[in-house]
């Protein structure tokens, strides 16, 4: 085995150890009364909050990464359908939180149409409703291509992260058309992409260079999901190395946004290369680990609201929506990071072309607490 592989492997190993306490973390923010997972440890101390649709799927999601999911006893599987079922909204087909402020941030609505819908499936179940353009509920912008492509037109990139995901998360309702009706609306949104990208950068949008790595991870999600080609991958990948190794990362979104595009990418990386990204992601990852075993999404602490933790301070957007807040904003782990922090392992260990192993000993904890609370 040469040096650089036996530093690969440690760097692999130090990245594992971040993990210690994560899914007894996970397995306190279950309400074993509403079915869900609450955001934060202060989500569920407090009366303020309760479960939440995206930190629910991320829970899920961060079973299905360690191969736990299929172990869930029934019982707790039943009650996690029957609260993504009744997020439903009947006549619209979408799934929305008791806070009215999420019902105004397109973003966070969308975003939990398909958390629900994915959630549902893997859970062995399904909506009890129609979605949205079938029950004609969908906005107007779906009804023609052209409508669409000013929609996207209409979405300012000044804060490439941001506008990216409306640009993004607007397309779920592709996925609910047949094949033959989708096609033109990609043909438009892809030529339209095509005419924004930075030609020397491979990114899209403005902001800081984080932000910009961001925005493009949210726009290579449409790419991967229709299969789409993206352009200007080489390009894409010298800003993220340039990033890596000069920008500070503050959010949790900027570990893992550049690892998800890296593994996308799927270069060839030098061993030197390789080694590197995986050390300055253990590092980054590091700040972010926090004593009640989760991990925060901000390096000063866990966001009061995530769906606006976008726009960080000394940067701007208009028209944010309004804030919808789950949890306290004290130094502790939250969902949004903590669900992020398993993908980037994965991504790490993915990106070194080596097998992802399950956390199986962090998740036996999991199971033990939860089964003693149900």
């Amino acid at each position: 085995m040469s040096v650089i592989e036996q530093q690969l492997i440690k760097a692999l190993e130090q990245l594992d150890e971040q993990y210690t306490g994560l899914f007894k973390w996970l397995a306190y923010q279950y309400d074993p009364l509403l079915g869900g997972f609450y955001y934060a440890r202060s989500s569920k101390e407090s009366t303020h909050f309760k479960p939440d649709i995206e930190s629910t799927a991320q829970a899920i999601n961060m079973l299905i990464r360690n191969d736990a999911l299929s172990f869930l006893p029934e019982e707790i599987k039943n009650k996690l359908i029957h609260f993504f079922q009744r997020k439903q909204v009947k006549e619209t087909g979408y799934f929305l939180d008791d806070d009215p402020m999420m019902e105004k941030d397109e973003v966070m609505v969308q975003r939990a149409l398909g958390y629900s819908v994915n959630a549902l499936k893997r859970l062995g179940s399904e909506p009890l409703y129609p979605l949205p353009l079938k029950a004609k509920a969908a906005p107007a912008f779906t009804k023609s291509v052209e409508a669409y492509i000013e929609k996207w037109k209409s979405i300012d990139l000044s804060n490439s992260w941001r506008g990216c995901d409306l640009l993004a998360t607007s397309c779920i309702y592709l996925q609910e058309m047949d094949e033959k009706e989708r096609l033109p609306f990609l043909n438009a949104a892809t030529e339209y992409l095509a005419s924004l990208q930075d030609q020397q950068t491979g990114l899209w949008g403005e902001g800081s260079l984080y932000v910009q790595i961001s925005g493009t991870f949210k726009l290579h999600t449409f790419y991967s999901k229709f299969h789409i080609p993206l352009p200007n991958r080489d390009k894409i990948y010298k800003s993220i190395i340039t990033c890596l190794r000069t920008e500070k990362a503050i959010d949790m979104c900027y570990i893992r946004n550049p690892i998800d595009l890296l593994v996308y990418l799927d270069l060839d990386l030098s061993d030197e290369e390789l080694l590197e990204i995986i050390q300055i992601t253990t590092k980054n990852i590091s700040r972010l680990k926090r004593i009640d075993g989760g991990f925060s999404r901000e390096i000063d602490h866990s966001p009061k609201a995530p769906n606006v933790a976008q726009v960080k301070e000394g940067e701007c957007y208009p028209h944010m929506p309004e804030p919808v807040f789950l949890g306290e904003g004290l130094v502790e782990g939250d969902m949004n990071a903590s669900t992020q922090a398993t993908l980037i392992r994965m991504q790490c260990y993915r990106l070194a072309k080596k097998k992802v192993l399950p956390l199986q000993e962090e998740a036996v904890e999991f199971f033990e607490y939860v089964e003693s609370i149900s």
